[in-house]
Parts: structure tokens; C-alpha cells; sequence
């Protein structure tokens, strides 16, 4: 029977084996008490079926597990495990579980920076070079009657550029245009360099658009991830603990796991149910040279969720203050004003119409445009494993769904969000 309201779904045959790993889990690190849905101004029934929904996609094996979170009002509707956590092993999921949150870090490490703008210490109208000198002699590309030339650009990436996806970077798992190639080739997406070596290849290669005037999803946090190196004298994990992982209590989140943490953690299936390809998500049994301030932590939605109800409370967290709430609000409005954004060959336009772009945050500027639903000001972000979250401020409520299901997250996110807010009678 599906689960509301904060209840443990494990849905396995291996009951005996699923209620004894149960019992040896800690207690759910989470700040919420469970609420009634319809005192929420949800529909039991509807939230019912969001459980069901996805319940059926893991019976049919399209979905290995999820774990999904509702909070309106500082309160649960739906916090349930669905699935199982290792498809091979058919160990149950576990409200507990830990996933590769993927691109859900960058929130995490723009708040980071943030509160050093705070501090004094970093301004988002300075030049990126100020912080990563090695970025004083960046190029960027241009085309001159068909020919590629590399120029000065006419004015240099910021902090603000970065954190908001305008600093002329990319991905390399955008496309395969020139300079992308040149970030494959670089091998960026290895991990296997530091933070501060990461920065210094990414500024021996050309910027593939000039500053400020293009977004582009891009490598931009991983540098932010060495901007606060440099600032704060600590390695970014040592910055991101010390910060906001412990005053917030959020204490599985983390760029590796520990051994004895090892069975908690979600997989995938070993192929891909739609295409039958292999899927390869990164190891995190291991540390790695670079804590990818873009798409390293390993966390789970009780400590995600503990991040979004800090935002929602203006940058603070059971009496742990982290932002300033003109903050929150700064990073949550829109940074780009109609700038264009750059049509990707692998993902199209990243961000939907109506649809801007904050620091570090997707932010819907207006109802209607965007097909997903949601109020104005709505914000939030994804990871590439099946991860996303959203944050309603006008509607009191944040959502969350950890799931490792890489070539399924174009289905199952936007999935989410429309049964969410078709559970929502006010």
C-alpha cells in the first residue's frame, strides 16, 4: 500500500531481509513532522497516485528505485523509498539512500560563494582573473569571413558570469562544436586533476562565446569550486563542511563514500531500459584528486531537504544562519534579462521558455510559457544521474526526487513536477 506523510515504502518479496536492514539503519536525518495532506492543501488521493506512479515504473523495471519528498509548509506530505536500491542485489530502497547527486552540487556551491560575497572577500562584478589569475590571458573564438581567429574578449569573464552560465564556457557533453572537442580532449571529465589544475587547463582553452552575452551551461561551477580554494585557503570540501554541511546538519553529504557507508549506496541498472547501452555513473567509492564543485556530492533527501528549507527560510536552519535573506533572493532572480541562450546539439535549449536563470538556480519568471507548472519565481535544478528538485516560494513548498536513472530523467523530472502540482487543490 503506498506510504505518506515521512512512512518507510520498501517494496521487495525479501520482506524478512528488507524489515532486518531497516532496523539497522540510523534514525532519518530530517527537520520535518509529518502533515495530514489535505490540512496541506493536497489531495490524499493524488498524492497517493504520485507514489503509484512511479511505483509501476519500477515494476516494470523502467526505474530501479526513488526516493521522493513533498514539504509544504514545513511539513511532509510525501516522503517515500519506492524500489529497490540495487537492481542487482534487489536490496530495497532505503529513505536513507545515498545517490550521486550529479549537478544538484552547483546550488550547493553558489551558495558557497555567496557567503564569501558576504564576507567581503569576493565581488560578483569582479573579473574571474582577480581570483584565478591563470584566466588573465583567456581567449575567446571568433569567425572572421568564415576563418576561426582567437581574440581578447572585450571584457572579461566575472564571478557573476560564472555563477550564472554567461562566462563564455561550455560543456563538453553538449555537443561536439570546436571547442567542445577541445574539452573532451582535455579530459575534464576525469576528475583526476585538482581543483586549481582543473582551472589552469580550462584557461589554456579558448572561450567559445564572449562573456556576458551568451548562456551556456557550462563547466563554470567546477571553476567556482577553485575560486573558493584560492579565497578561503581550504580545499572545497574542507569550505563546503565547514560552512554548510555541518551547521546544517546535513551529514551524508559528501564527495565520496566511506566504506562502512557502502550499502547504502543507489545504483543503476547495468543497462539502459530504453537503448540496452551500458550505464556508467562515476564511482564514488573512491576520493578523486578534484571535488567537482559542478557534479561531485553524494547526498540523500533528507539532507537535501534540509539545504531547501534553509533557502525557504531566508538562509536560515533551526537557529543556523548561513545567508542573509536579501541573499536568497538575490540568488534566486533572474541574472540573465532576456539574454540568448546558446541551442545545444545534445540537449537543445536548456532552459524552457519563460524560464531564466538565477546564481546557481533555474528561476520561472512568469506562469504559462514554460510546460512545466509552477509559480512565478519557482526555482530550482537537476543532475544528469535523475535527480531534481524544485522550490515554490509563493506556494510554500519545496520537492525533491533522488533516482539513478541517467537516460530517464528527461521523463521521469518533468514527470514529478506535473504530479506534484496535480495534488495541489489551492
Amino acid at each position: 500500500m503506498p506510504t505518506v506523510a515521512g512512512q518507510i515504502a520498501l517494496y521487495t518479496p525479501q520482506t524478512r531481509f528488507a524489515n532486518m536492514y531497516r532496523r539497522s539503519r540510523p534514525a532519518m536525518n530530517t527537520p520535518f513532522e509529518p502533515g495530514h495532506p489535505a490540512e496541506l492543501g493536497f489531495s490524499p488521493q493524488r498524492i497517493r497516485h504520485i507514489q503509484t506512479v512511479f511505483e509501476a515504473a519500477t515494476e516494470r523495471r523502467h526505474l530501479p528505485g526513488a526516493v521522493a519528498m513533498v514539504v509544504r509548509r514545513g511539513k511532509t506530505v510525501l516522503h517515500s523509498a519506492i524500489g529497490v536500491q540495487d537492481p542487482e542485489t534487489g536490496q530495497p530502497m532505503a529513505l536513507d539512500s545515498l545517490f550521486r547527486i550529479y549537478s544538484m552540487t552547483k546550488p550547493i556551491v553558489s551558495v558557497a560563494v555567496m557567503m564569501l560575497v558576504e564576507r567581503g572577500l569576493v565581488l560578483l562584478g569582479d573579473p574571474v582573473a582577480k581570483y584565478l589569475p591563470e584566466f588573465a590571458e583567456v581567449q575567446v573564438v571568433s569567425s572572421i569571413r568564415g576563418h576561426a581567429r582567437l581574440d581578447k574578449p572585450l571584457q572579461p569573464p566575472t564571478v557573476q558570469d560564472l555563477l550564472r552560465h554567461t562566462a563564455g564556457l561550455t560543456y563538453e557533453i553538449l555537443g561536439t562544436e570546436p571547442i567542445q572537442r577541445l574539452y573532451a580532449e582535455a579530459d575534464l571529465w576525469t576528475r583526476k586533476k585538482t581543483n586549481r589544475e582543473f582551472s589552469r587547463v580550462l584557461a589554456g582553452l579558448p572561450l567559445m562565446f564572449e562573456p556576458g552575452t551568451t548562456y551556456e551551461y557550462s563547466r563554470a561551477t567546477d571553476l567556482l569550486g577553485s575560486l573558493i580554494e584560492v579565497v578561503s585557503g581550504q580545499t572545497l570540501g574542507a569550505f563546503l563542511r565547514e560552512n554548510i554541511l555541518e551547521p546544517l546538519g546535513m551529514v551524508d553529504t559528501h564527495f565520496d563514500v566511506k566504506p562502512e557507508q557502502h550499502q547504502r549506496i543507489a545504483e543503476p541498472f547495468l543497462s539502459c531500459p530504453d537503448t540496452g547501452a551500458p550505464v556508467e555513473l562515476i564511482d564514488i567509492r573512491k576520493p578523486y584528486p578534484m571535488e567537482s564543485g559542478g557534479a561531485g556530492l553524494v547526498s540523500t533527501v533528507g539532507d537535501y531537504a534540509r539545504f531547501l528549507q534553509c533557502l525557504m527560510g531566508g538562509g536560515e536552519l533551526q537557529g543556523q544562519r548561513i545567508l542573509m535573506p536579501n541573499t536568497v533572493r538575490n540568488m534566486t532572480a533572474d541574472h540573465l534579462g532576456g539574454m540568448p541562450q546558446h541551442f545545444t546539439q545534445r540537449s537543445g535549449y536548456m532552459l524552457a521558455r519563460g524560464v531564466g536563470f538565477g546564481l546557481g538556480f533555474s528561476v520561472k519568471l512568469q506562469e504559462g510559457l514554460d510546460p512545466l507548472p509552477g509559480a512565478a519565481g519557482l526555482y530550482g535544478w537537476g543532475g544528469i544521474g535523475g535527480t531534481t528538485f524544485f522550490v515554490d516560494p509563493a506556494n510554500d513548498l519545496f520537492a525533491i526526487l533522488l533516482t539513478q536513472a541517467p537516460n530517464q530523467r528527461d521523463h521521469y523530472r518533468p514527470l514529478f513536477r506535473t504530479l506534484v502540482y496535480a495534488a495541489l487543490m489551492d
